[in-house]
């Protein structure tokens, strides 16, 4: 993680920090263009380390409203460890939407809120049986999974970054 700081660092991006081994990287930028930022990060990635991921990116106030867009934030009976957001490269279809939605979950639950997709794991994401490829198959779009507990400490971090600024 302290590699992938210090390219952050060398692309101009202020304060990056990681967050566990995950490819996290929360930063300051005055880079407005998340397509053009993507790219610069991607072709630093692919230069530096030789692989070349998808990068997807959002912004604190992004972060902020995925967070308050979760569907299942009012239910009680939710383990944060087992909700997974699914943060998507782009706006899905309307199409990609119903496949994803038609997709047989149980007894996961699935639920779409823009670029992000919510699966709740009932019994853990280690013994689901939803097709993750399926997925993004179906949605024709590439997405990064984080579980509820990573999401939150990444808009905690976010946050911390902003009251620097």
């Amino acid at each position: 993680m302290d590699a992938l700081r210090a390219l952050y660092e060398s692309l101009r991006m202020q304060d990056p920090q990681t967050y566990v081994q995950s490819g996290n990287v929360v930063f300051r930028t005055s880079e407005r263009d998340t397509a053009k930022l993507a790219k610069k990060i991607q072709n630093g990635i692919e230069k530096r380390f030789g692989c070349k991921p998808e990068i997807i990116l959002r912004s604190s106030t992004e972060l902020e409203e995925s967070i308050s867009k979760n569907p299942f934030a009012k239910r009680r009976d939710i383990d944060p460890g087992k909700l997974l957001v699914l943060f998507l490269a782009g706006e899905p279809s309307v199409q990609g939407r119903e496949k994803v939605l038609a997709i047989k979950a149980d007894p996961e639950e699935l639920r779409m809120r823009g670029r992000e997709a919510y699966i709740y794991f009932p019994n853990g994401m280690g013994k689901t049986k939803l097709p993750w490829s399926l997925i993004e198959k179906a949605l024709g779009i590439p997405g990064t999974g984080r579980n509820w507990n990573s999401v939150t400490k990444l808009m905690e971090m976010a946050r911390k970054l902003e009251a620097v600024n």
